[in-house]
C-alpha cells in the first residue's frame, strides 16, 4: 500500500510517499480501506519530533480516518466487510489502509460524505471528553473556547450551543469572529483588538474555558473564570510553563485540569465513542452539527496539507486517499 511516512524530524517536506505491507488487524480490531484522513496539529508535532507515538502504535501520522471495513479481526461482532465507518486511530491514517480498534469506529452519519466524516473523530472525541465529560458544561452556563475557527473551536462552538450553553470565543480577525458567530457563538472576540478577560468579566465570568494556547493565557483564563469555574487545558501552543498565583485558584475554588486524547486507554476511548454515538451522532445525522471543512489534498500532497495546517485557515483539513 502507499503511505506517507516521516523521513526524519523536520518541516512539512519530510513527509514522503513510501510503500509498505498491509497491516493486519488483531483481536478486537478492524482493517479500514481509507477513503479520507483528517490532518491535525498532533500530526505536525509528531512530524517535527515533538510528539512520539505510543510504543504499540504505527509510526505513520494520522489520528482519524474514514473508509470501508476491509477485514475484521478475531472477536469483532459489530462490523462487517464493506461497512462505512469513521475511526479514531492510534496512528497510521496517512495510508491506503489503517488498523483501528473496533470500539473506536463509528458509523458514518446519515447523509454525510466520507470526506467530512474523516474529520469527526479527533475533534469530537476531544471536545466531548473535555467540555462535557470532564468539564461538565450545562445548559445556560457561560463557555469560552479559544481558537474558535480551529477544528476544535468550530466543533466546540456548535456542540456547546446545541446543548444550550452561552458561547464566547476568541479568534484572530474580524472575519474569523464572524465565522464563529455564524456557527452559534453569542460573542466572538478579536483577541488582537479586545481583551477577552474584560469581555468575560462583563458577562459575569466563564463557567468553563477550553484552552489550547497555554503560556500567558493561563493567568488570564483564571481571571476570566467566575468563582467555582473550570479550566480545561488541551494544548499549549505558546508554551507549557507560566507563573501563576495559586491563591486565586484556592480562594475562588477554581478547577484547572488538563488532558490529551492519544495516550488514553482503549477502554477509555471506547466509552467516549459510546457517548458520542448516543448524544452527538443523531445531531450530525439531523444536520444540526457538522464539521467545518477548509481544504482537502491528495494523499501524496501531505506536505502541502501540513503547510496549510500551519497557516491561517478555518476548520478542518483532510487528505483524499481513494480516487485521487
Amino acid at each position: 500500500m502507499t503511505v506517507i511516512q516521516i523521513s526524519k524530524p523536520g518541516g512539512p517536506e519530510v513527509l514522503v510517499p513510501a510503500r509498505r505491507p498491509l497491516p493486519k488487524p488483531g483481536p478486537g480490531e478492524v482493517l479500514i480501506r481509507v477513503s479520507h484522513a483528517g490532518v491535525n496539529r498532533p500530526d505536525a508535532l509528531q512530524r517535527s519530533g515533538n510528539y512520539a507515538p505510543p510504543a504499540d502504535a504505527s509510526d505513520l501520522p494520522g489520528l482519524e480516518a474514514s473508509g470501508h471495513v476491509a477485514t475484521v479481526g478475531p472477536g469483532v461482532a459489530r462490523w462487517r466487510e464493506g461497512d462505512a465507518v469513521c475511526a479514531l486511530l492510534p496512528g497510521g491514517g496517512y495510508a491506503e489502509y489503517a488498523v483501528a480498534p473496533a470500539a473506536h469506529c463509528l458509523p458514518v452519519p446519515a447523509g454525510m460524505s466520507l470526506e467530512a466524516a474523516a474529520c469527526l473523530p479527533e475533534t469530537f472525541f476531544t471536545v466531548w471528553t473535555n467540555v462535557f465529560m470532564a468539564g461538565g458544561l450545562k445548559a445556560g452556563q457561560v463557555f469560552l473556547v479559544h481558537g474558535g475557527t480551529s477544528g476544535i473551536g468550530t466543533t466546540a462552538i456548535q456542540l456547546a450551543r446545541v446543548f444550550g450553553a452561552r458561547v464566547f470565543t476568541t479568534a484572530g480577525s474580524d472575519e474569523k469572529v464572524a465565522v464563529c458567530e455564524q456557527l452559534g457563538a453569542e460573542r466572538g472576540i478579536n483577541y488582537r483588538e479586545e481583551d477577552f478577560v474584560e469581555v468575560l468579566q462583563a458577562a459575569g465570568g466563564a463557567d468553563l474555558i477550553l484552552d489550547m494556547v497555554g503560556g500567558s493565557y493561563l493567568p488570564r483564563n483564571v481571571k476570566a473564570l467566575k468563582n467555582g469555574g473550570r479550566l480545561q487545558q488541551i494544548a499549549f501552543l505558546t508554551g507549557p510553563k507560566v507563573e501563576l498565583n495559586f491563591a486565586q485558584v484556592m480562594v475562588r475554588r477554581l478547577t484547572i485540569s488538563g488532558s490529551t486524547l492519544r495516550p488514553q486507554s482503549v477502554a477509555a476511548k471506547a466509552r467516549i465513542a459510546e457517548a458520542l454515538e448516543a448524544h452527538v451522532w443523531p445531531l450530525l445525522a439531523a444536520g444540526r452539527v457538522a464539521p467545518v471543512m477548509d481544504r482537502t489534498f491528495p494523499l501524496e500532497e501531505a506536505a502541502e496539507a501540513h503547510r496549510a495546517l500551519e497557516a491561517p485557515h478555518v476548520g478542518k483539513i483532510a487528505l483524499r486517499v481513494e480516487g485521487r
